[in-house]
């Protein structure tokens, strides 16, 4: 009995790490933007949309780790239900939160003179700020984190509801239909909510999107986590067959329809 138990909660408490450290890096990388064209070695897509915004995949770099996020949640909607889910989304909440406290505290903190005098210069031998580096990009998401954090907890949430209720429709099989369709569904709130929050609500004067910005960039973002969460699809199968193992079929399957029952009413 202890074995089984301790099983179970290892299981858990990997998951939660894999969650955690790919959400935190999302949102501390998240403010890189990328060209995924380029990146690929192809000409830009020059996307016409509503009107004369013209798009290309230009996709922040928080979408590379966020796929896993996706990923794990399934996996933790399978084993772990609702309460699994909304406890570790929660936690990250806290500690993304947490982090960016810590990264506002240490900007404020006085530059030694020795430090920025030996980085006083870049590799050409121009004059180079290093603190006014280190802080402009520690602090570069700091003004989305509001917005990002509202459409991370609703996706979230969104996510294990839909997951839940295609699971009454699917049984334990077909777990790709519940899995990529929560995530199709979830992902589709999320794209909007962080950008309008973000870049509309809460933006600078200055730096405010329109409304036709805020859909034309979260049509763009859609279309690749879309994508994403097909290709993906297979690894679910794989996490479970490895996680299958590892518990042992019976225990696996009492965990299964624990979480299913656990999730009978989600609010």
């Amino acid at each position: 009995m202890k074995n089984t138990i301790d099983k179970k909660t290892n299981l858990f408490i990997v998951l939660a790490g894999i969650f955690l450290t790919n959400a935190l890096l999302a949102e501390l990388i998240g403010f890189k933007i990328f060209s995924l064209e380029s990146s690929l070695g192809f000409n830009p897509a020059q996307i016409n949309l509503l009107g004369d915004w013209v798009l290309d995949f230009n996709l922040t770099a928080g979408v590379v780790l966020w796929p896993v996020v996706f990923i794990t949640t399934d996996i933790i909607n399978e084993y772990f239900g609702k309460q699994g889910v909304k406890k570790i989304s929660y936690l990250t909440v806290i500690f993304i939160a947490f982090a960016f406290i810590v990264l506002v505290v240490v900007t404020k903190l006085e530059p030694a003179q020795f430090w920025l005098d030996i980085n006083s210069t870049d590799a050409q031998g121009r004059d180079f700020d290093i603190s006014y580096a280190f802080n402009k990009v520690l602090l570069q998401g700091s003004y989305i984190i509001i917005g990002s954090l509202v459409a991370f907890l609703v996706g979230q949430l969104l996510d294990v509801y839909v997951f839940h209720k295609l699971r009454k429709i699917t049984g334990n099989k077909h777990l790709w239909i519940r899995a990529t369709g929560s995530t199709l569904v979830s992902q589709l709130v999320d794209s909007f909510v962080v950008l309008f929050i973000a870049f509309y609500l809460l933006a600078p004067a200055d730096g405010q999107w329109t409304v036709a910005q805020v859909i034309s960039v979260g049509i763009i973002n859609y279309i690749y986590k879309f994508v994403i969460a097909l290709v993906l699809t297979p690894l679910l199968y794989i996490a479970h067959y490895l996680i299958d193992n590892y518990l042992g079929k019976e225990k696996s399957e009492e965990l299964i329809e624990e979480a299913a029952d656990s999730s009978e009413s989600f609010f």
